[in-house]
């Protein structure tokens, strides 16, 4: 676990971690990717150096960051498209980067593993994919609920 660096609401690493999974799903979009094919092609060193960045990232423009990465890790175009599937209000990719953010934060917590590790685990499990189901509830669900939801492997 890193150290917490807290000045405002939030440390530091809450907010790179944020920015870091608003990356992966705003790449995720733009690839028309599932947010593991994303993680996956990115790879950990990449996804730490994004998390290590993240502060830098941040203040640059999201599309251009992510057109690097893109490029970087050889990203092709996919065919998923849970952005144009969806019949209801479209979350944005801050949207779900703070729910992916919460979880990695209590995986990271519950199973003793850096923050790097915890996201790379929690974005190639089931609930990846429910989270990324913008027709379901799930993404707005109650944060404790995901959580048990994950470590049941299961929707309760």
């Amino acid at each position: 676990m890193e150290k917490q660096e807290c000045k405002g609401r939030e440390s530091r690493k809450d907010n790179d971690l944020f920015f870091t999974c608003s990356l992966i799903d705003y790449i995720a979009r733009q690839t028309k990717n599932t947010r593991r094919t994303v993680v996956n092609l990115l790879g950990k060193e990449r996804i730490e150096k994004i998390y290590d960045l993240a502060d830098i990232y941040h203040s640059d423009n999201i599309q251009r960051v992510s057109d690097d990465f893109i490029i970087e890790a050889g990203i092709r175009q996919g065919t998923f498209d849970n952005v144009g599937e969806c019949k209801y209000a479209i979350p944005s990719h801050w949207d779900i980067g703070k729910v992916y953010k919460r979880l990695i934060k209590q995986v990271a917590t519950e199973k003793n593993e850096t923050i790097v590790d915890a996201l790379i685990e929690v974005y190639n499990s089931f609930i990846s994919d429910q989270i990324d189901d913008y027709n379901s509830s799930v993404y707005y669900e109650n944060p404790s609920y995901i959580f048990e939801c994950y470590l049941e492997k299961t929707m309760l």
